[in-house]
C-alpha cells in the first residue's frame, strides 16, 4: 500500500494531514522563517538554509526574502534562476524551473489543487499536477501559474496573468486567463 507521500508525489488524491507530510511542511516553514528572517550580509547563511530547503536548486539560485514554499524539495531548478520578493510555490509536486528564468515579485506557482466534486472535496483529500517552466522564462511580477501548466522556453508572462494552460515557447503570453499575444 502507498504512503500519503507516495500519492501526493503521483498524483493521486492523498491526506495532506498525514503526520510525514505534516513534519516535513513544519522543516520548510522553520527553514523559510531563517531564510525570511537573515539579513542580506548573511549570503553564506542564506546559501545554506537554500541549499537544505531546496536541495535540488541549481547553482546561482537567487532568492529575495520574504519566499515561501510547501517543501522545496519538489522544487528543481537550473542554474541562476532568480525569485524576486514575496515568491509562493505550492511544490506538493514538482516544480521544474529552466535555466535563467526570472520571476517578478509576488509570483504564485501552485501544484496542488482539489476535486471537483463538491462531496469528494469535503473529504479532505487533495492532488496535484505538475508545472514545468523553461528556460530563459520570465514570468511578471503578481502573475500566478495553475498546477499542471507547461510554460516553454524563452516565453514571457505578462505581470498580474493567471496562467491556465500551456504557453509554448517564444512568446509574449499575458491576461487573465493567460494567452499569447504575439511570437518573440
Amino acid at each position: 500500500m502507498k504512503t500519503e507521500k507516495e500519492k501526493m508525489l503521483a498524483g493521486e488524491l492523498y491526506n495532506a494531514s498525514d503526520p510525514q507530510l505534516a513534519e516535513e511542511r513544519v522543516k520548510a516553514r522553520l527553514l523559510t522563517k531563517r531564510l525570511n528572517d537573515s539579513r542580506k550580509d548573511e549570503e553564506e547563511l542564506q546559501a545554506d538554509i537554500i541549499k537544505e530547503l531546496i536541495p535540488n536548486a541549481g547553482p546561482g539560485i537567487w532568492i529575495e526574502a520574504p519566499f515561501y514554499c510547501d517543501y522545496g524539495s519538489n522544487i528543481i531548478t537550473g542554474e541562476k534562476v532568480f525569485f524576486n520578493f514575496n515568491c509562493v510555490i505550492l511544490d506538493v509536486m514538482k516544480v521544474t524551473i529552466g535555466s535563467r528564468t526570472m520571476f517578478g515579485p509576488n509570483v504564485q506557482i501552485y501544484t496542488a489543487t482539489h476535486p471537483l466534486d463538491p462531496v469528494e472535496r469535503s473529504s479532505g483529500l487533495e492532488f496535484a499536477k505538475a508545472i514545468t517552466i523553461g528556460e530563459d522564462v520570465w514570468v511578471g511580477g503578481s502573475a500566478v501559474i495553475c498546477p499542471g501548466v507547461t510554460i516553454g522556453d524563452r516565453t514571457i508572462i505578462g505581470a498580474g496573468s493567471v496562467v491556465t494552460k500551456d504557453i509554448p515557447s517564444d512568446v509574449i503570453a499575458a491576461g487573465n486567463p493567460c494567452k499569447v499575444i504575439r511570437r518573440l
